[in-house]
């Protein structure tokens, strides 16, 4: 296993930042695909409240540790610009799910516009010559990267995800709260629960 990914012909590490990416990525798919078949509301609740949370985590993981790295390395602002403001929009869009319930006559289209968002997101980071294409043919340690994410992915998991879908982003944009009243929440509550064990 290497430790850096420069070689144009390096093979995909399905346990390097963008394997565990990916995986996510197929992840939430799969509950995307779940909440289509469900059919008691408590089954969509249940899936919706599991989509918004993994989507939660995955966006702070990305906007803390991949999309800052990706940025020193590539300086590539479009491709990270982008990528931020499709994770402001879909941060939006979980906020009113998690707001709201299968009894809203809105929540199972807002839950299919957000699966459509994530798509188009999901292809803009995997496609050839997108962002995790470029992140490869970069001087990126995408195995140290994998290691920090999975540690503040199972971090994160542990305090039971962020407990806002206005997470900090690694620019400091959430939805109408400072990134510091954000991080201080997150940081408080991590310590509540840590100090009740």
């Amino acid at each position: 296993m290497t430790t850096k990914n420069s070689s144009h012909k390096s093979i995909p590490d399905k346990n390097d930042a963008i394997g565990l990416l990916k995986a996510d990525h197929r992840h939430v798919e799969e509950a995307f695909e779940q909440f289509k078949k469900a059919r008691s509301d408590e089954r969509r609740q249940e899936l919706a409240t599991q989509i918004c949370n993994a989507l939660k985590i995955h966006t702070t993981i990305e906007e803390e540790i991949f999309y800052p790295a990706f940025l020193t390395a590539t300086n590539d602002t479009d491709v990270h610009h982008e990528a931020e403001v499709e994770h402001s929009g879909a941060k939006k869009l979980i906020a009113e799910i998690e707001a709201s319930s299968p009894a809203d006559e809105y929540f199972n289209a807002k839950l299919t516009v957000l699966s459509e968002m994530i798509k188009h997101h999901v292809a803009e980071e995997e496609k050839r010559g997108g962002m995790f294409a470029e992140a490869r043919h970069a001087d990126m340690d995408l195995v140290g990267l994998g290691e920090r994410l999975a540690a503040r992915k199972s971090e994160l998991e542990a305090a039971d995800g962020p407990k806002s879908s206005s997470a900090p982003s690694s620019r400091g944009r959430t939805n109408g709260t400072s990134g510091e009243e954000v991080w201080s929440s997150l940081v408080a509550e991590r310590e509540r629960r840590h100090a009740g064990r």
